[in-house]
């Protein structure tokens, strides 16, 4: 068989696997009108695989050769069986990689003890997929009472752009989101098989106009140091500055925290929110639930 043959059934194939899936099946919200075309369309299946509209359309008419970050988006998105895995990547001479088992993430100790001896100081751990791994009280007080969102939401990035609160707390919400995705993209190319982060990022270009244009934008910003401004509802206007600290035995965890000149107006509106949070919040201010 020729190499535009292989293409060609490779279109067949992706054609063949979304018409066979509803919009429930991956996650999508079904209308219930009459939809054109049974199954999944072109540009939901292009979102959930978070590559454009007119490069899937290539895909499907064998006008493209895909490449294997691609294979296993798209592997994903469909619901693809190991077998029908393997068959999409043979058909454009590439051979599938299983996808590896990821043990679930678990703080490591010693951001565990920083991050409890940290009384004045909003604390987090993040991990892989910018998923939020523990807090400490004050950046529950801070940020959003982690505790309360679903241990499998509980995500930096999704929590920015799902929870409606945090474009009020954001001073500047759209470059803070910005950065985060342009952060999110350097991960999903680190780690292009993972089926959460997949399933992250299309659900994200579904639901949010601003994720999908930031997404596909290919932006690139630092992600250093800097200075965020919030707008709290109990201390006011805060400016605080923010940095990470990386674990050395683990990588994929960063301790980040945000902190305020001493004497300044927001140093004392931290530690009028340490008060608050001392009393409002529970013992599961303190990110012990993961």
């Amino acid at each position: 068989m020729t190499g535009d043959a292989h293409l060609n059934e490779l279109g067949e194939f992706l054609k063949a696997r979304r018409a066979v899936l509803s919009p429930r099946t991956v996650g999508l919200p079904d209308t219930g009108g009459p939809r054109r075309v049974p199954g999944l369309r072109r540009d939901e299946v292009a979102l959930l695989a978070a590559i454009s509209t007119d490069y899937y359309t290539r895909l499907e008419q064998g006008r493209t050769q895909p490449s294997a970050p691609v294979l296993a988006a798209l592997a994903q998105v469909l619901h693809l069986g190991n077998d029908q895995r393997d068959h999409l990547f043979e058909l454009v001479g590439r051979q599938a990689a299983r996808p590896r088992r990821q043990v679930a993430q678990r703080v490591q100790p010693q951001l565990r003890r920083l991050l409890d001896d940290l009384d004045a100081t909003p604390g987090v751990v993040i991990g892989r997929r910018m998923d939020i791994l523990a807090w400490n009280p004050l950046a529950a007080a801070l940020l959003t009472d982690f505790a309360q969102v679903p241990e499998r939401n509980r995500n930096y990035v999704r929590i920015l752009f799902t929870d409606p609160s945090m474009r009020t707390l954001y001073a500047d919400w759209r470059t803070v989101t910005r950065a985060c995705v342009s952060h999110l993209r350097t991960l999903a190319a680190k780690y292009p098989d993972d089926p959460r982060l997949t399933s992250l990022v299309g659900e994200l270009s579904v639901q949010d106009k601003d994720f999908g244009q930031w997404w596909g934008s290919r932006h690139a910003a630092s992600r250093t140091i800097g200075t965020k401004r919030f707008y709290h509802p109990v201390v006011g206007e805060l400016a605080l500055d923010w940095d990470t600290l990386t674990c050395s035995t683990n990588p994929d965890q960063e301790l980040v925290v945000w902190t305020a000149e001493p004497g300044s107006p927001s140093y004392d509106g931290l530690r009028t929110l340490a008060s608050w949070a001392a009393s409002h919040l529970g013992e599961s201010a303190a990110g012990r639930v993961t």
